[in-house]
């Protein structure tokens, strides 16, 4: 096997671990913890749903990657929940440490691409990142919401703390955000 094709593979392996990652929200229905790889698949096609919603015109192609890949951090950094002040202090540091590991497993200009669009999405600057945010924050959202609010109460969420972390979405979606 030549050595592109070996780290092509190895990445993609390791990045099935993905689906070993735990978030606060639940499945619809009161059902189970989602994954990061579910919450990261769910928000790619929902991208593509709203995409008609988006306050600017985007490359949803471009957004959907985005969705793909920003949690794939997590695989090493742990999943920072929403909520978590003392976490997010840290997720950073955390983030930026399993992603120069993670994506260094893949062929130079194949790291540079998706370190690219993991910065570009993280940087909340171009049309495609606040619309990949907006679906970010809406998706749990409408899963708690589907929950009759659990994960907030579990977790003693405050309506003030979710409008607050909601208000960005409104950056990428005034229609999704209403």
């Amino acid at each position: 096997m030549d050595e592109r094709l070996k780290r092509q593979l190895d990445f993609a392996l390791e990045i099935d671990k993905e689906k070993n990652i735990l978030r606060q929200t639940h499945l619809s229905g009161h059902g189970r913890r989602e994954n990061d790889a579910e919450h990261a698949w769910h928000m790619a096609i929902m991208a593509y749903l709203f995409k008609e919603y988006s306050n600017e015109p985007v490359d949803i192609s471009k957004v959907m990657l985005m969705c793909l890949i920003h949690d794939i951090v997590e695989i090493d950094a742990g999943d920072t929940y929403a909520y978590d002040d003392a976490g997010l202090k840290t997720q950073k540091a955390r983030e930026d440490a399993a992603k120069e590991r993670i994506f260094s497993l893949l062929p130079d200009e194949q790291k540079e691409e998706l370190v690219k669009l993991f910065d570009e999405f993280e940087e909340y600057q171009t049309p495609e990142s606040k619309f990949a945010h907006a679906m970010d924050n809406l998706q749990p959202l409408m899963l708690n919401n589907s929950n009759g609010g659990g994960d907030w109460k579990e977790h003693k969420v405050t309506a003030e703390q979710v409008y607050g972390r909601q208000g960005k979405t409104q950056l990428g979606s005034e229609r999704t955000y209403k």
